[in-house]
């Protein structure tokens, strides 16, 4: 198991009792589904045992709901409702599905990464959440993005790959959202308690560059807290 930092996860725990548009390619992680693993805090002032949080790292791919539910089945009996992401993107039809999934089973979320085999004085490693990332985040129960981690997004876009014969080969055409899955990312982001102008600011943006939140912004839309 890894350690991450005990004083920030004491507080949380105190607190808790029709389109798949793609992601713009990212270099960290890109490609590799999202999986999930049991971290534990490494403390001497854990008396009892110390708790487990989730951490999920990775892209958000079709069926990553689905596998953190199949990983709390096996795994999750022990585990706070706590869950660490650190992820560059993915499907966001996936990660409303995921973000669905993590306020249906009350899971705090942290943007963040486990630590590595010691002790942290409640300073977590830094973690991203690009892109379709941040519609997963929504889905938190309390949404914490410390100071050193980063998040953002990007406008939507897609590619219609067709055949050639002209060019010799398949040929890729980027298409944008015609509107349909705006409103239904505006609609879910009202249902999660953010606000939708996020939704809006996004895909006035640049398709090709990631514009990373500043805490103001989070603050603004509600999307996330730096501290409890």
């Amino acid at each position: 198991m890894r350690s991450i930092g005990a004083d920030m996860f004491r507080r949380l725990a105190t607190g808790l009792s029709l389109l798949a548009f793609l992601a713009a390619g990212l270099p960290a992680r890109a490609g590799e589904t999202m999986s999930f693993s049991l971290v534990s805090i490494d403390s001497p002032n854990c008396r009892g045992g110390c708790p487990q949080v989730i951490s999920a790292q990775g892209q958000i791919d079709d069926g990553t709901a689905q596998s953190l539910l199949d990983f709390l089945r096996q795994n999750g009996g022990g585990a706070r409702r706590i869950l660490l992401l650190d992820s560059p993107g993915g499907h966001v039809q996936a990660a409303m599905e995921l973000g669905a999934t993590i306020r249906r089973l009350g899971i705090a979320v942290v943007v963040a990464r486990p630590g590595g085999e010691r002790a942290y004085d409640g300073n977590l490693p830094p973690g991203i959440c690009y892109s379709a990332c941040v519609y997963a985040l929504m889905g938190g129960k309390k949404r914490v993005v410390p100071p050193q981690s980063r998040v953002g997004l990007h406008r939507m876009y897609n590619y219609n790959t067709s055949f050639d014969v002209a060019q010799g080969g398949f040929v890729s055409e980027r298409y944008y959202d015609d509107g349909g899955m705006r409103r239904k990312l505006s609609h879910y982001a009202r249902r999660m308690g953010v606000d939708s102008g996020l939704i809006d600011s996004a895909e006035r943006g640049s398709s090709d560059q990631v514009h990373v939140l500043t805490p103001a912004e989070m603050q603004r839309w509600r999307l996330a807290s730096q501290r409890l």
